[in-house]
């Protein structure tokens, strides 16, 4: 046979870096995207793989595997054929509800399934004492990247495990290390992975947010003091000059430089009982966070410097002020659950109401802290409820149109006196991996899924 050699065109630079990112993201989409931190790969809850099903067959979803699971708030995560879970295993009380219970004794567990079939390929825990209100189990998503699972434990218990045998590669405690003391609710930041350095939320004084090695465990450095620690996850915005980490904390929103920990700027906010749980959001050039009881703040940044300008600030009855899932923007609107447990569709820079919707709950009226994780996926939404249903709609400046939905998962944990399961699922390989307090299972999405059914 003939080789042949075929000239190519002259390209610049930029032309061949684009061509090759292009290529990348066909590819990415084509093979399957693994989902292997919170919110995904580039955490921002967008599901960018195609030939997904459009709709739910008649008898329900397609369960490929179950595995049985104890409890926990965390979702799973997916990366390189494998599922990493976290849950707590509880000692024996009879008779008493784990929801009920003061200083419950047991161990945190983290689990690796196989990705084809739900088998356990490995388990590492350790023992844990609970002071925490709702002690159910982890909050965190796992955090897979090269090799290394991160976990960080409600009790603040910090592992980095190695991806191919669950062995500890290095821990820390980080109310011991930090002198402090897990909030109310527990660790529940989800640690961010930036450079060779693991972002955590970890309280105390000039300690509020740490970097650490991601290899070694040591600390690279510290940062902030907050009157709490607050729940709200680290993010980076890298779009502009200067990448800026922002820290939504109790006392207010505030900018480092991820390298050095260095404070660039400061907005005060004011949360109510400490309790900030959302992750700040970006909208072209403009930054929201909110919180319990109405509280909202609109800020600009600058294009060319560290800098944030507040735009407005804790308007009564505009935007959103969700509780336990991370709202999500797209072209111009933000879309999320407000305390109440009412969808919101608000216009992003004014923070007015667009539209409201009970029906992703069925309810017919508002449900106090209702609530469902939303993931983007082309022109589509796809929605987990707290109670356990699956659903696909569309969400535009015109309102909400659900299009299909179908019941997955029995909500095992109890809050405001009903049942919820209150875990983040992962969408990875054209499948979508759930979890409540008693199991985790794998729903195929592709557009050609095997033959079982759950049977509603």
């Amino acid at each position: 046979m003939t080789n042949r050699r075929f000239r190519l065109p002259k390209l610049t630079t930029p032309l061949i870096i684009s061509a090759v990112y292009f290529s990348i993201a066909v590819s990415c989409v084509a093979m399957g995207e693994d989902w292997p931190q919170w919110m995904g790969g580039q955490r921002d809850n967008i599901w960018r793989e195609t030939n997904l099903i459009e709709s739910f067959a008649e008898d329900g979803a397609k369960i490929l595997w179950r595995y049985p699971v104890s409890g926990g708030y965390s979702g799973p995560a997916v990366a390189q054929g494998r599922v990493y879970l976290t849950d707590f295993e509880p000692e024996l009380q009879p008779g008493v509800p784990i929801n009920q219970r003061k200083n419950s004794h047991g161990r945190e567990r983290t689990l690796c399934l196989d990705e084809a079939n739900g088998k356990l390929l490995w388990e590492h825990s350790y023992p844990v004492t609970y002071s925490i209100s709702y002690p159910a189990g982890p909050r965190c998503t796992p955090n897979v990247d090269n090799g290394r699972v991160y976990t960080l434990g409600a009790q603040g218990d910090l592992q980095c495990l190695d991806t191919a045998t669950g062995e500890l590669t290095w821990s820390r405690n980080l109310p011991r290390d930090y002198s402090t003391k897990p909030a109310i609710w527990g660790y529940a930041g989800h640690p961010l992975i930036v450079g060779d350095n693991l972002i955590c939320i970890a309280g105390g004084t000039g300690s509020l947010v740490v970097a650490l090695n991601k290899y070694t465990g040591e600390e690279t450095w510290r940062a902030l003091t907050s009157s709490s620690q607050g729940y709200s996850p680290p993010v980076l915005l890298n779009t502009f000059s200067t990448p800026q980490l922002i820290i939504l904390h109790p006392d207010g929103v505030s900018s480092l430089d991820p390298t050095t920990g260095e404070e660039y700027w400061t907005v005060a906010y004011q949360a109510t009982n400490g309790s900030v749980i959302m992750s700040p959001i970006k909208s072209g050039s403009l930054l929201y966070a909110a919180g319990y009881t109405k509280k909202n703040l609109l800020m600009k940044l600058s294009d060319d410097k560290p800098e944030a300008t507040v735009l407005w600030q804790d308007i009564p009855d505009a935007a959103i002020s969700p509780v336990n899932v991370q709202p999500i923007a797209s072209d111009g609107m933000l879309y999320g659950f407000h305390q109440d447990g009412t969808l919101l569709g608000v216009d992003f820079k004014t923070g007015v109401r667009i539209w409201s919707s009970l029906k992703p709950l069925q309810s017919d009226r508002p449900l106090r802290t209702g609530t469902a994780f939303i993931v983007k996926q082309e022109d589509r939404y796809w929605l987990f409820t707290e109670q356990g249903d699956l659903v696909i709609a569309k969400m535009d400046r015109g309102g909400y149109q659900e299009l299909d939905r179908t019941h997955v998962l029995a909500p095992t944990d109890v809050a405001f006196g009903r049942k919820v399961v209150w875990a983040a699922p992962a969408f990875a390989n054209r499948k979508i991996f759930l979890r409540n307090g008693k199991e985790c299972i794998c729903v195929d999405a592709s557009r050609h899924p095997p033959t079982e059914h759950v049977r509603q």
